[in-house]
């Protein structure tokens, strides 16, 4: 996958999951924390993108997430 990932992939990636669990961020293989979603915002014109704001620390990854993203060893 390219650095940066489109609004299209983004959902492509998110259709096939349970529309009902929680969504996350997961930040910094350094650090490894949960990090709430936030607001969602598109900005227009020729430096166009759609940001999500973090919107608080949840608490530390569980060790399983960071196995999937390859960040155990970190």
């Amino acid at each position: 996958m390219s650095y940066e990932l489109t609004v299209r992939q983004l959902i492509h990636q998110l259709q096939t999951l349970d529309p009902e669990l929680p969504a996350y961020f997961a930040i910094n293989p350094d650090w490894p924390h949960t990090h709430r979603i936030g607001q969602i915002v598109q900005i227009t014109g020729p430096d166009g993108a759609v940001y999500i704001a973090e919107d608080g620390q949840e608490g530390v990854l569980p060790p399983a997430v960071r196995t999937q993203l390859s960040w155990a060893n970190v």
